[in-house]
């Protein structure tokens, strides 16, 4: 394994800081903030596939389809 960097994670603690909560609160809401945060690409619906690579396929090709239709919205 390769180490790359040297960010030190937090001690897991019985209490949380303020600090802590406070970054915890502003991760979450980054998270909020990227553009696919609130929407699915993949339609409401029931699929069947024969196999695990159709069913990849199918992942994928929703994907790219939404993510052609935010790049369509954006200026």
């Amino acid at each position: 394994m390769r180490t790359v960097g040297r960010r030190k994670e937090p001690e897991i603690t019985f209490s949380a800081s303020a600090e802590l909560l406070a970054e915890g609160a502003r991760f979450n809401d980054e998270i909020h903030r990227l553009p696919t945060g609130s929407r699915t690409f993949i339609r409401k619906g029931v699929y069947r596939f024969q196999n695990n690579a159709e069913a990849n396929r199918h992942e994928l090709d929703c994907l790219v389809e939404g993510m052609a239709a935010i790049a369509l919205e954006r200026p």
